[in-house]
C-alpha cells in the first residue's frame, strides 16, 4: 500500500486533466497488486488500485482478499486525511456505498497516475468465457462488467454453482456484461460442461482494471475467495425482504441464481441429450390411461453424504437415515394422491404409478435395502465403490460408463481429499488426511476423471431438478439447495415442491 504524508514527488506519467494528481509518499508505483493514495495539487487525498498491466491474469484467489481488506484500511485512511481525525471505529456502510475518494482504474489513468493500455506488455490474454472472439469485430469496452473467477480450493462443485449463478444475476440487476474465467478451474474448462453462456456486444476491459473491491468498481472480479464481500452482511441487508418471514425475506437472492441458471445452465449437446431421453423415459413410467383422473408423479431424492454432515444436531456426526428420505418420498405420494381417488378416497393407481428417483455421491446408498429398487437418476456416469473395481458388472443399459480410476473408489461418497488425488499413482493414499497442493497443474488423466464427476453430479442434478415433481433433500447440502433453484421459487417453495429434512432450517444462496 502506498500511502503517507511525506513530500510528494511526480509519478512521471503526464496528464491533461483539469485537476493535476501525483502520488503520496513514493514516486514509484509498486510492482504488485495493491490500493495507492494520491493527492491533487490542492491536497485533496484520493485512492485507487494499482495493478500492473503486465500482471499474470487472474491474480491468486488470496490476493483479491488481501486487496479487499487492504482497500477498507486505505479508504479510513483517506478519510482520516479529509477530517484531520483518526477513527477507531469502523463505519458500516450500506452495500452500493459510493466512497467519493476512490477513483476508478480508467480515470486514474487519465490522470497519468497508473500506466495504463499504452504501458501493456505484449502477453498474450486467455479469451473470457462468454468474449466475443470473432476477429472480424472490434468491439467497445463494456461501460461496467462482472468477470467470474471459477478457480476456488473448494473441491466440490455446488458452492461454485450457486455463486456463478448469483453473481450473473447480481450482475444483470446492475446493468454489467458478464464473463468468466476458467483457466485456472479445478474441472478443467467451462466449456467441456456447458454451452457458451450469452455474449454481450462489447468486449471486457484491460484485465487490470478489473477489481474485486470496492463494488461500485466500473470493472468488478467475484472470486470465491471475496465471497464475503460480494455475497456478505450488506448484500443480504439490502436484499432481504424485510416485510416478509422466513424463507421468504431470501427471494431477491433466490431469484439472481434462478436468471444464472437459466442463462447458464445448458449442459453440453451430449449430456443434455442424454437427461431429455431420460427425463422422458422416467415420465412415461407415471403415465396412466386417458380415464383416469391424473398421472402418478416422480420424487427426487437427494442424499449427500461424503464430507458434508447435516445440520440437524442429532446427525452432525453422521448422516441422516436413508429411511427418514425413503419415508417422506412415501408420505409425499400419499398426501397427493389422498383425496383424488374414488368417493375422495385414496388414487391408488396414481400412487402405484409414482417413483422416487435418486441421486447420490455415495455408489452404497444405491445399494441399501431402502433405495435397491428406485430409479437412478442419471445412468451415464457412475461413480463406482471400490469393492466393484476389480470385476464391473456388464451393464445392459446402453450408453452406460462405469467410472472407475485404479486409486479411488467412492466408498462413503464425494470427499475433498479423494478429489484431489483423482488421477495420480495409487501409491498415494485417496484419503489422505494431509490438504493436497490444489496449485499444481492437474495432468490430463486427472482433468479426465474430474471431468466425469463433474458430468456426472450436472446430470444428476439436471434428472432432479428438471425432471421431478417434488425432492427431498437436505438443506446442508449445496446440491440441495441448487435443485431448489432449478425448480423455480413457484414450484419448490409456492408449491412444497422442495422437502428439507435436516432440521427446521430454509433454503440459502451463497455459503462463504
Amino acid at each position: 500500500m502506498v500511502s503517507g504524508r511525506s513530500p510528494a514527488n511526480a509519478v512521471g506519467w503526464t496528464t491533461n486533466g483539469a485537476d493535476q494528481y501525483e502520488m503520496v509518499g513514493d514516486s514509484e508505483l509498486p510492482d504488485f497488486p495493491t490500493p495507492v493514495v494520491i493527492e491533487d495539487k490542492r491536497g485533496r487525498a484520493k485512492w485507487t488500485v494499482s495493478i500492473p498491466p503486465d500482471h499474470e491474469f487472474p491474480l491468486e484467489p488470496k490476493q483479491y482478499a488481501e486487496i479487499c481488506m487492504q482497500n477498507m484500511e486505505v479508504a479510513r485512511h483517506v478519510l482520516d486525511l479529509h477530517s484531520h481525525k483518526h477513527r477507531d471505529q469502523v463505519a458500516h456502510y450500506g452495500y452500493y456505498h459510493v466512497d467519493p475518494n476512490f477513483m476508478d482504474v480508467a480515470e486514474a489513468e487519465a490522470h497519468g497516475l497508473l500506466p495504463g493500455p499504452k504501458a501493456k506488455t505484449n502477453m498474450k490474454q486467455q479469451p473470457l468465457v462468454g468474449e466475443n472472439t470473432d476477429g472480424l469485430i472490434e468491439s467497445e469496452v463494456c461501460e461496467k462488467s462482472m468477470t467470474f473467477v471459477m478457480e476456488t480450493d473448494d473441491a466440490g462443485l455446488g458452492k461454485t454453482l450457486m455463486m456463478l449463478w448469483t453473481a450473473y444475476g447480481l450482475a444483470q440487476k446492475e446493468g454489467r456484461s458478464f464473463f468468466v474465467d476458467d483457466s485456472r478451474w479445478a474441472y478443467g474448462s467451462f466449456n467441456k460442461f456447458f454451452k457458451p453462456p450469452p455474449i454481450p456486444n462489447c468486449r471486457p476491459p484491460p484485465r487490470h482494471e478489473m477489481l474485486p473491491c470496492p463494488h461500485h468498481a466500473r470493472h468488478l472480479v467475484a472470486t470465491a475467495a471475496t465471497a464475503s464481500y460480494m455475497f456478505g452482511g450488506s448484500f443480504n441487508e439490502y436484499y432481504e425482504d424485510p416485510r416478509k418471514m422466513e424463507v421468504y425475506r431470501q427471494k431477491p437472492m433466490f431469484e439472481f441464481a434462478r436468471l444464472g441458471y437459466e442463462a447458464l445452465f445448458l449442459l453440453s449437446n451430449e449430456d443434455q441429450q442424454y437427461v431429455n431421453q431420460r427425463i422422458e423415459a422416467l415420465h412415461s413410467m407415471t403415465s396412466l390411461p386417458e380415464e383416469e383422473p391424473e398421472d402418478g408423479i416422480l420424487i427426487g431424492v437427494h442424499v449427500r453424504h461424503g464430507d458434508r454432515r447435516p445440520y440437524e444436531f442429532q446427525y452432525r456426526d453422521s448422516y441422516v437415515p436413508l429411511d427418514r428420505y425413503g419415508n417422506k418420498a412415501r408420505e409425499l405420494m400419499h398426501r397427493t394422491f389422498n383425496k383424488s381417488g374414488p368417493n375422495g378416497g385414496l388414487n391408488t393407481p396414481a400412487v402405484e404409478h409414482s417413483y422416487v428417483v435418486l441421486a447420490s455421491d455415495d455408489p452404497e446408498v444405491y445399494e441399501s435395502e431402502e433405495f435397491a429398487h428406485v430409479a437412478r437418476a442419471q445412468e451415464q456416469i457412475r461413480l463406482a465403490a471400490k469393492q466393484h473395481l476389480e470385476a464391473p458388472k456388464p451393464s445392459v443399459l446402453t450408453g452406460m460408463r462405469t467410472f472407475v480410476d485404479e486409486s479411488v473408489g467412492w466408498e462413503g461418497g464425494f470427499f475433498a481429499g479423494m478429489f484431489w488425488s483423482l488421477g495420480k499413482p495409487s501409491s498415494v493414499p485417496a484419503t489422505a488426511a494431509e490438504t493436497p497442493d490444489t496449485k499444481l497443474p492437474p495432468t490430463q488423466e486427472a482433468l479426465r476423471l474430474r471431468e466425469l464427476v463433474g458430468r456426472a453430479y450436472l446430470m444428476d442434478l439436471a434428472v432432479l431438478g428438471q425432471g421431478t415433481d417434488k425432492v427431498v433433500c437436505t438443506v446442508s447440502a449445496m446440491g440441495c439447495k441448487l435443485l431448489a433453484v432449478m425448480m423455480g421459487w413457484e414450484k419448490a417453495i409456492d408449491g412444497g415442491g422442495f422437502v428439507n429434512i435436516d432440521g427446521d432450517f430454509d433454503w440459502r444462496g451463497v455459503s462463504w
